[in-house]
């Protein structure tokens, strides 16, 4: 090891001279977000805005990078140089390799602790790495992880060196279909609806110092019914005495404030004409989040909160209705998968990961379905900023070819291994977790279209008592089961309700699908794939504009929402509302806009509740 570590500090140094020679790899399109990219400045933004501090250091840039046989020593050698936070497949890695299940990567580079950190422990954060992960500091192991969609940490202080620079290196194993894990749209061959893979570390990866009492996590909980807002704040360690306290914030006036001991959560009064979060007026308060250890103040987080609450009751017409604030709101948005031709699962910058949601907004949208993939946490911090209700599916995954049928009375159920089926629960329930505090997140959804779908009225049953302040979509056009929140059909290309569910909330989670190839913006000139081969974007807006008018009508037959397909082109599929370049949107703008405002707002003057459901 101690031969790594000065190879591996040569090469470290050798990159800080290099960064002018980093270019992406591959012939394949790129946005003009690639264009922009510094090396030595790579997606700098503060990577938590739920729980940010002031201090902290971004470890984002060209590390050292080696693709080893699964099982070997850590290599004395490495083999070039990949821009973190992009995936080995990507362009913007400045790798675009592809790795197997047989083989691991391992990443090394060089850090060092800044002065005024002295006295503090120190804390490793990586936003995601894709699946599993072990990381050494100064060769000594500090931890272990699996899960490829959320964030993870470790205490790193004990390894740290007292002086100097620190050798960090993270080893990572990444089987994509041929693994039991959750994977999305991954797969070991892409083609039509499935992609490139995605391995190894895909998210920011940055340090902190804290105290040795510090708050972890916040669960920010908002009740408008009651005009509380509730914050459980989860400390590393504590005592009795410690005491919490919250200050709420319009602007910069202080509005309300809590206090709490003995580990309970703050229980926030709110003002009596509280501003409540809607996509039409999407209100944040600023929360300062305060520990107290000893009289003396130990940590200090910044955070935010909406007053908001998301419900299904039934109207006087009898159809069961999604609602916001207690009014029925018909939400309506497109199928976002999150994919970029350049970066993969990563937008090349924070402008482009902003971009997609803010178009979204300007084509007259509510809701955007987070299909198949977790954003990093700015994704949804912009979501709660502009006002974009988003419904979260969980990444379906494992061995599809290797599933067991068992047949009940509503439909078959794939058969996980005990292995396969503690993964999800694990993997679903952090993802839970990560975003229970985001203001935008509106349902949740296990499964999709029977991938992966296994115990389903369990699952959301159990979804449901973990969070029981948002509605849960059980399966989206999958098998359907007597069990959650919504009813959700798939209907393409145009949205038919073939099935309905008197007790229930009826949407059509997936419709459209228009295709239309549009040369010089193509990931593969030939293999591309859509519902119809529409010439251009006239024909197209008239296709978009008969299916969003249908939307309408279904609306008053007990639809609730709709989902199209989908927010951009992606890899072989050409059925975007914007081009996988993001460089054209394909449609007529202001049509679509006008359109799909009315669709949003269909509901508006909805007749009176009969009673709760």
């Amino acid at each position: 090891m101690r031969r790594l570590f000065l190879i591996s500090s040569f090469l470290t140094l050798f990159a800080i001279g290099s960064s002018a020679q980093w270019k992406p790899a591959g012939d394949k399109i790129k946005t003009d977000w690639a264009s922009r990219i510094n090396p030595a400045n790579v997606l700098p933004e503060y990577p938590r805005p739920i729980m940010e501090r002031s201090d902290w250091k971004n470890l984002n840039g060209l590390w050292n990078y080696a693709v080893i046989n699964k099982g070997e020593h850590l290599p004395a050698e490495f083999e070039g140089q990949i821009l973190v936070p992009f995936a080995i497949e990507s362009s913007l890695s400045g790798v675009g390799k592809r790795i197997n299940q047989n083989q691991e990567l391992v990443y090394q580079r060089s850090f060092e602790v800044p002065s005024s950190w002295k006295g503090k422990q120190v804390l490793l954060h990586f936003g995601a790495v894709d699946w599993k992960t072990d990381v050494w500091v100064n060769d000594v192991k500090v931890g272990s992880h699996t899960g490829g969609f959320t964030p993870f940490s470790f205490d790193i202080t004990a390894a740290l060196s007292a002086k100097g620079a620190n050798q960090l290196v993270v080893k990572v194993w990444d089987p994509t279909d041929k693994g039991p894990q959750p994977r999305g749209k991954q797969v070991s061959n892409p083609e039509g609806i499935w992609y490139t893979p995605v391995s190894g570390i895909w998210q920011t990866v940055w340090m902190e110092p804290v105290a040795g009492k510090h708050i972890e996590n916040l669960r920010i909980t908002p009740d408008i019914d009651r005009n509380m807002l509730t914050v459980k704040a989860e400390l590393n360690a504590g005592c009795p005495s410690d005491l919490l306290e919250v200050n709420v914030y319009d602007g910069n006036q202080l509005v309300a404030t809590g206090k709490s001991i003995n580990a309970e959560p703050v229980e926030v009064s709110m003002p009596r004409n509280a501003k409540l979060w809607s996509p039409d007026s999407p209100f944040l308060y600023t929360l300062k989040v305060t520990l107290r250890s000893g009289g003396k103040v130990v940590d200090k987080v910044d955070s935010y909160a909406a007053m908001r609450k998301y419900s299904t009751r039934r109207d006087a017409d009898g159809i069961v209705r999604l609602e916001l604030n207690n009014e029925a709101l018909f939400q309506f948005g497109p199928l976002d998968q999150g994919w970029w031709p350049d970066g993969l699962y990563t937008a090349p910058t924070d402008e482009a990961l902003c971009y997609d949601i803010e178009k979204t907004k300007e084509l007259g949208f509510n809701m955007i379905r987070k299909h198949l993939k977790v954003e990093p946490a700015r994704w949804y911090a912009h979501c709660d900023r502009l006002g974009m209700t988003v419904w979260q599916d969980m990444p379906n995954g494992d061995k599809n070819q290797d599933w067991q049928y068992k047949q009940f009375y509503y439909g078959p159920e794939m058969v996980r291994t005990s292995e396969s089926e503690a993964i999800y629960r694990k993997e679903w329930k952090e993802v839970m977790d990560c975003l229970y505090s985001y203001p935008c997140i509106g349902v949740w959804t296990p499964f999709n279209e029977a991938m992966g779908q296994f115990k389903s009225v369990e699952i959301a049953d159990w979804t449901k008592k973990y969070d029981p302040t948002r509605p849960v979509n059980p399966a989206s056009g999958g098998n359907y089961f007597p069990c959650g929140d919504i009813l959700d059909l798939h209907s393409y290309p145009e949205p038919v309700m073939f099935l309905f569910d008197a007790d229930r909330v009826n949407v059509i989670g997936e419709f459209g699908g228009i295709g239309m190839a549009l040369k010089g913006h193509l990931w593969n000139e030939d293999r591309n794939w859509g519902y119809g081969d529409l010439k251009g974007k006239e024909e197209a807006t008239e296709e978009y504009l008969k299916y969003a008018n249908r939307l309408k009508e279904l609306s008053a037959l007990g639809l609730c929402g709709a989902v199209y397909t989908q927010t951009t082109d992606v890899e072989s599929e050409i059925n975007g509302l914007m081009t996988y370049d993001r460089k054209v949107v394909k449609m007529n703008a202001d049509a679509l806009q006008k359109v799909n405002s009315e669709v949003c707002r269909c509901l508006d003057n909805p007749s009176p509740a009969k009673s709760s459901h």
